[in-house]
């Protein structure tokens, strides 16, 4: 599934680190403005892949790839591409909200702006992001605190407002909810909801549930290789491959 229109357009891509193959062949094409679930048993390469579409595997020691992947056509593992410039595009959430403990919330949500010394009205995209990641409403009154202050479904939302701050034009988020009680994940499944409509993002999960409500599309891997991907309804309804079957209805995982 690799159109030249896609958002992001995967090809052929190979990575792991040393002599160990995490992924293999991976071919995948992600639209724009749509949610990509990525699913799969522990330790089959998601979390691989997602940090591939932004550079961030390479960072690993012995980490190595191969392939193509295209933002907008534009082949993100050129040397003409800044890895820096490239993930202000392609934003980062983590699996436990990981907000930067001596920073205020102000603060923690314009630390991408003053790093990459983005000019203008802090103060102005701090409260759209704020209010993008549905958060603005909760803090706004206290925006000289702490960020450790807030719970850890805010935190996980000031995280989202965080890498919203810089405009990216692609999220990726690596099990957000995990570390999150019921009502906090549903509040970052709705906010999802809301943000695609703005951004294209790609969520690692574990939780079956969690990708039917909030994808597009859902990609199942299984050791390091992509087994099936298409349409949410259609893999958790009636997939093509009997080990995607097993897997979403709960024979081995």
């Amino acid at each position: 599934m690799s159109t030249p229109e896609a958002k992001l357009n995967v090809t052929h891509l190979n990575a792991g680190y040393g002599d160990k193959a995490i992924i293999r062949d991976v071919n995948i094409a992600v639209p724009a403005n749509s949610v990509l679930a990525v699913i799969g048993p522990s330790g089959c390469g998601k979390s691989t892949f997602l940090r591939c579409l932004n550079r961030m595997h390479e960072l690993g020691p012995g980490a190595h790839s191969e392939g193509k992947i295209l933002l907008d056509g534009l082949d993100i593992n050129s040397g003409d591409v800044d890895p820096v410039l490239l993930r202000r595009r392609v934003g980062m959430v983590f699996q436990r909200p990981n907000p930067f403990p001596t920073m205020s919330i102000f603060d923690n949500v314009a630390a991408g702006l003053k790093l990459n010394r983005v000019k203008g009205n802090h103060a102005e995209v701090v409260e759209k992001s704020l209010k993008q990641a549905a958060l603005w409403d909760e803090v706004k009154d206290r925006l000289n605190a702490s960020a450790l202050s807030l719970s850890g479904g805010q935190q996980q939302r000031l995280c989202i407002a965080r890498a919203l701050a810089i405009e990216p034009e692609v999220l990726l988020m690596d099990e957000p909810a995990s570390a999150l009680d019921p009502i906090a994940t549903a509040k970052v499944e709705q906010l999802i909801h809301e943000l695609k409509a703005r951004y294209t993002i790609v969520i690692v999960t574990h939780n079956m549930q969690q990708a039917a409500r909030v994808s597009d599309h859902t990609a199942f891997f299984y050791m390091g290789e992509l087994v099936e991907h298409d349409k949410t309804e259609t893999i958790f309804t009636r997939p093509s491959k009997p080990r995607t079957e097993d897997y979403v209805t709960g024979k081995f995982g």
